[in-house]
């Protein structure tokens, strides 16, 4: 009886680690298409989410970039004006509430050899606590 029972507990978390494992691995489209005229199909295959830190961002660009890992080379994902941003509650900000080292997940398509986002989700960035202390000493004579 007992040894059924931890059958059915340990099966139960191998299920669940990997729905977890699944949850969290980025998703991925393949596109094929074929030119009516010429006949030569062309596969795309694009990551659809990504989740990093944004590393620059400049109002007066239309992009900015991003950084999966701590060791991997930023990228450039390209914004438009139908690219909505969220903050970590799921409420609609502005492109302005994107700023550096904040970490978001971005879901994005490839178009030609850009990277254009869709969406940005915003987390909940790191808060520093910066903390002064003054002392004041008074000498009387």
């Amino acid at each position: 009886m007992k040894q059924m029972r931890l059958a059915k507990i340990l099966a139960v978390g191998m299920v669940s680690a990997a729905a977890g494992g699944m949850a969290l691995a980025q998703t991925s489209t393949t596109t094929t298409t074929m030119h009516p005229v010429t006949g030569t199909t062309t596969t795309q295959q694009t990551t659809t989410s990504s989740v990093g830190n944004i590393v620059t961002y400049a109002p007066d660009s239309d992009y900015f970039t991003f950084r999966t890992a701590a060791n991997a080379a930023p990228v450039r994902y390209y914004y438009t004006k139908d690219t909505s941003v969220l903050d970590p509650e799921g409420r609609v900000v502005s492109l302005s509430a994107i700023r550096p080292d904040v970490p978001a997940t971005i879901y994005y398509t490839n178009v030609g050899d850009r990277v254009v986002v869709r969406k940005v989700v915003l987390a909940q960035p790191v808060v520093v606590k910066h903390e002064e202390t003054t002392t004041t000493t008074t000498t009387r004579p």
